[in-house]
């Protein structure tokens, strides 16, 4: 839908509890863009899956923790959501949230060629979080995304997707626009304002 102020502030007031973002081909520039400026005390945990080839030691959370005040790390199987921290999936594995808002990892088959996928994440903390959770869609060349986003919207979720025109590569918005009607298509600075605003007292 159209992201006029009124919707954009709407969603700004809504009771966020948890933030999940995809992203594929140029999504490392682009989590950057979003996440620059949330303070170490941000309110929420954000949880992150960025595709990365199998068996690669990942470093994403070294490069982001050196440029972001949160607090950065991989999620680790059993651990707890915090707030004011940002998780990585690990490379090679499926990252899930259980209904007690802590992760799952495993090594099932892949989704839409990719193991992590965000469909999975996304999926399961729509289940996990239903209404008190974000989801945001950032640039991509694949499918990956776009039923998990559909799936989040049913549970209740707020659903956010980077504008194609403002994407490093559409495909990925592109296929949960065609999926889906997100409550907001938004460019990288207008996801950035409106999450510095998600989870602050009204």
């Amino acid at each position: 839908m159209a992201a006029t102020p009124d919707r954009i502030a709407a969603a700004a007031r809504r009771p966020i509890e948890a933030v999940v973002l995809g992203a594929s081909a140029g999504g490392f520039e682009a989590l950057l863009a979003v996440l620059d400026g949330l303070p170490a005390a941000y309110p929420l945990p954000l949880v992150a899956v960025l595709h990365l080839p199998d068996h690669h030691e990942s470093r994403l959370a070294e490069l982001f923790g050196y440029r972001l005040a949160l607090e950065v790390r991989e999620a680790r199987d059993k651990e707890p959501l915090a707030p004011g921290t940002l998780y990585f999936a690990p490379p090679g594995y499926h990252l899930s949230i259980e209904a007690d808002h802590s992760f799952s990892l495993s090594c099932e088959e892949r989704v839409n060629h990719a193991r992590p996928s965000i469909d999975v994440l996304f999926a399961s903390a729509g289940d996990a979080y239903g209404k008190f959770l974000a989801g945001i869609l950032l640039t991509g060349a694949n499918f990956d995304g776009a039923a998990g986003m559909a799936g989040m919207q049913v549970a209740g979720a707020l659903t956010i997707v980077q504008d194609p025109a403002s994407a490093a590569v559409a495909t990925m918005p592109e296929a949960a626009l065609r999926r889906m009607t997100p409550d907001l298509v938004l460019s990288l600075a207008e996801i950035r304002a409106l999450l510095r605003q998600l989870g602050q007292p009204q």
